[in-house]
């Protein structure tokens, strides 16, 4: 049941517009690198029926943001902004998924598809949020819906808004990711390294010819295990986030058609996931270290690369825009506030990071859904969102013009 202020939310609209967008497959691979147009071209034309003036701006060829903001004509104010992402993993092997994952199939009081939940739902929640607030009259500042590309992948959208203008006025900003009713003030950072060990080609019946890159990467598999393990010891369990990971993901090394060739190149990918106690400076030397005595002993020398780094982010529970979204919380379903993690990163680590920006997640959908065959959102989960975040940014924008 939703309780609180009653803002004008358009229920079965905001229902209706998670459909139209799960319809869309925006799944940004090879052969469908502009597959965000239409799902950003799909959001500003909405924008525009409620009356704003949406910027788009393409990041990448085909690759939209759009940015709209909602002035509340009220007075002086502070800038709260509502972030989602319009593109989606693939659906992967479709003989996994019982519905259609671009049918938008509403079931038992589910809307499955892909990107339902992660996070389809939450932009339309967002924008119907905002709509209801604006028509339930003025409100001091201004709203800046900010909805980017890329999340999936290097959060291009999420990096080119944070250092643009735009980013400048905004005091904070509600990451609108699925969180299954948890009110999320952490989330883990991510490191990802690749590690190439050069050697030298020989043949299999002749390895004293050559210098094996195959088993230092063995080795730095095992040692990165080890690392894993010691780093867990001594930080022990985060409070929201859990434990640090250390992840191979990638091995690459000779061709299984050329058993008898020792190769002359292998390659390690890692996928680390941190926590705010970790350094990331300290991690990437301490893989770089292990990696390099990795290789020593068989005349292999290792080259590692950042591919991405991201930090892990935590925001004060008492900060205004938390406590704004705890109590909106807590109006709108009558039940107390949930604190938890984000286990993986969000454009939000990069709003912080780059911009400065405090940021808070919460969103429509399951946290352990996003990704999976039969993806879903529970309905009654968007409406609620709506109204919470028309019910957040009330409080936000009148609390801190208070």
């Amino acid at each position: 049941m939703v309780q609180g202020q009653g803002f004008p939310v358009d229920e079965q609209g905001v229902v209706d517009f998670t459909r139209d967008l799960v319809r869309i497959r925006s799944v940004h691979e090879a052969g469908h690198e502009r597959a965000e147009e239409a799902v950003a071209a799909l959001v500003a034309a909405r924008m525009r029926d409620f009356g704003w003036e949406p910027e788009v701006v393409e990041v990448a060829p085909g690759r939209p943001n759009v940015v709209a903001v909602v002035e509340g004509g009220g007075g002086d104010g502070p800038t709260l902004a509502f972030e989602g992402h319009t593109d989606v993993v693939t659906e992967g092997d479709l003989d996994t998924w019982t519905v259609d994952p671009y049918g938008a199939q509403i079931r038992d009081g589910r809307l499955y598809g892909r990107g339902s939940a992660d996070m389809k739902s939450g932009v339309a929640a967002m924008l119907y949020g905002v709509r209801a607030l604006q028509q339930a009259g003025p409100f001091p500042g201004r709203i800046k819906l900010c909805v980017l590309a890329d999340e999936e992948g290097l959060m291009l959208g999420a990096k080119h808004f944070a250092a643009s203008p735009a980013a400048r006025d905004v005091d904070a900003a509600i990451i609108c990711e699925p969180e299954e009713g948890e009110i999320c003030v952490a989330a883990k950072g991510a490191i990802r390294l690749r590690v190439d060990f050069a050697g030298k080609m020989a043949h299999g019946a002749m390895p004293q010819h050559g210098r094996n890159p195959v088993a230092p990467a063995g080795s730095l598999l095992m040692a990165l295990a080890e690392r894993e393990h010691q780093w867990q010891s001594e930080l022990g369990a985060h409070e929201h986030l859990g434990l640090p990971y250390v992840t191979p993901t990638v091995l690459e090394a000779g061709s299984p058609d050329q058993i008898n060739v020792i190769p002359a190149r292998a390659s390690v990918c890692v996928d680390i996931r941190t926590v705010p106690a970790l350094d990331h400076a300290q991690v990437i030397t301490e893989v770089a270290k292990l990696a390099e005595a990795a290789g020593a002993p068989y005349g292999v020398t290792a080259e590692v690369s950042v591919v991405d780094d991201r930090p892990a982010v935590e925001i004060d529970a008492a900060d205004p825009v938390v406590t704004a979204l705890a109590q909106a919380h807590e109006a709108v379903t009558g039940e107390p506030a949930r604190y938890g993690g984000v286990p993986g990163a969000t454009d939000g680590t990069i709003l912080t990071r780059d911009a400065g920006i405090p940021t808070v997640v919460y969103g429509p959908g399951g946290k352990w859904i996003a990704h999976q065959a039969d993806e879903f959102v529970e309905v009654d989960d968007i409406i609620r969102c709506a109204h919470v975040y028309a019910e957040a940014a009330h409080r936000f924008q009148h609390g801190a013009a208070q």
